[in-house]
């Protein structure tokens, strides 16, 4: 049997080194240029160790009792291999430990068993790297994933090394016939579940992500946002009741701002700055970007604004965003805008037909947007309105004539 493609090592581990000058002797598996490593259970000191022969050169019977227990981890770890090799299985670094160890169904790892491991070393980063509504995203996609097995296999769970580009095919339509979700929140479960693979593929758990493979048919979202003919309607519709009134109010606002719900509902006066131009900016730092958002002050933002400005504490009255898009929707039966409005259409609206629309440059559009790159501005934004195309041309006409 060809052994070269294991390699069994054991190391010091000075950077454990205790008071005494003794270090941790560390097991060290390599296969196909992944590495696992594991404590023996023993000490050593670097006089002692040599690490060519590898044994402890002292004639004690302490020496004697580490080099017993290394040649046997040695010899077990090569006779577990070697097990693997005869099953024809696909095997990684870790198997080879799991196998070794007994910790693993069957020697080998499991999706759903994977998961759950991942959503747990995650969850140590909401409130950090991580936001907790992210993590729910994450929850919710194992969900499904669970879901599928069961249905499709009549199983708890599957190996991780089952995981092939078939299974991921048949994942996508479960979810689209039997789910009945939408393509965009297919393709965001299946893009989770991507980067649990990707990191079991880091890790040295799958050779390769099935992943590699697959193309995702990422069907665009078209935009909703409000044109200059429905904003003027909502801007001078009298409203009576305040709720519905001051609802409209922070929509439009949001509408010169382009705001996202969070940033409006926590803004205070510390937000508001005179800017290098001696005008008004707002600058406040975007909750899911953790990047600061700078925009000028166009006058109907300036003016709204002041007839809430007084007091210390936030600029504008709470409402839930729950709430905020409850009472949109009757604002629109109301005024008469046959759209599904939610507070996220201002933001859309600032883009495409505050910013866009008046000639504003897509790249100054995807820097007051706060975007990560200019390409994310233009998939989104980059198709103006057929009236806007329509004026272009007809001007462009008449240039011609």
């Amino acid at each position: 049997m060809n052994f070269n493609q294991v390699k069994i090592l054991f190391v010091l581990s000075k950077a454990k080194m205790n008071m005494r000058g003794m270090c941790p002797l560390i097991c060290r598996i390599t296969y196909n240029g992944k590495r696992k490593e594991f404590s023996t259970g023993f000490l050593a000191s670097e006089n002692d160790w040599n690490a060519k022969l590898q044994i402890v050169t002292t004639k004690t019977t302490y020496a004697k009792n580490i080099n017993t227990h290394l040649n046997k981890v040695y010899r077990d770890l090569l006779a577990t291999y070697s097990e693997l090799v005869l099953d024809k299985e696909i095997f990684t670094v870790y198997d080879i430990y799991n196998v070794y160890m007994g910790t693993s169904k069957g020697g080998i790892l499991h999706t759903v068993e994977y998961f759950q491991d991942y959503l747990l070393k995650i969850k140590r980063l909401v409130g950090k790297d991580m936001e907790q509504s992210t993590w729910k995203k994450f929850e919710n996609s194992l969900m499904h994933l669970k879901s599928f097995i069961n249905w499709k296999y009549d199983q708890q769970d599957l190996l991780l090394r089952d995981i092939n580009l078939f299974f991921i095919q048949e994942y996508e339509f479960y979810l689209k016939t039997v789910k009945d979700l939408a393509n965009p929140t297919i393709h965001k479960v299946v893009q989770r579940f991507k980067k649990v693979m990707m990191h079991a593929e880091n890790e040295g758990m799958i050779r390769k992500t099935p992943f590699a493979l697959h193309k995702a048919v990422l069907v665009k979202k078209e935009v909703v946002f409000l044109n200059q003919e429905e904003l003027q309607i909502l801007e001078d519709y009298t409203i009576s009741q305040p709720k519905l009134n001051l609802v409209r109010n922070l929509f439009v606002f949001c509408c010169y701002t382009g705001l996202p719900y969070y940033e409006m509902s926590t803004l205070s006066a510390k937000n508001i700055e005179r800017g290098f131009d001696k005008e008004l900016w707002l600058v406040v730092d975007r909750k899911k970007t953790s990047k600061s958002y700078r925009v000028p002050l166009l006058p109907k933002a300036v003016e709204i604004m002041r007839d809430y400005l007084g007091g210390e504490g936030l600029i504008f009255p709470k409402v839930t965003n729950q709430k905020f898009n409850s009472y949109l929707k009757e604002i629109a039966d109301i005024v008469g805008i046959e759209k599904n409005l939610t507070h996220h259409i201002a933001r859309k609206t600032f883009a495409s037909t505050v910013l866009l629309y008046n000639d504003v440059p897509i790249e100054i559009v995807s820097e007051l947007l706060g975007h990560s790159s200019i390409k994310v501005t233009q998939e989104s934004y980059a198709r103006l309105s057929n009236k806007k195309v329509s004026e272009t041309m007809i001007r462009l006409s008449k240039i011609l004539k």
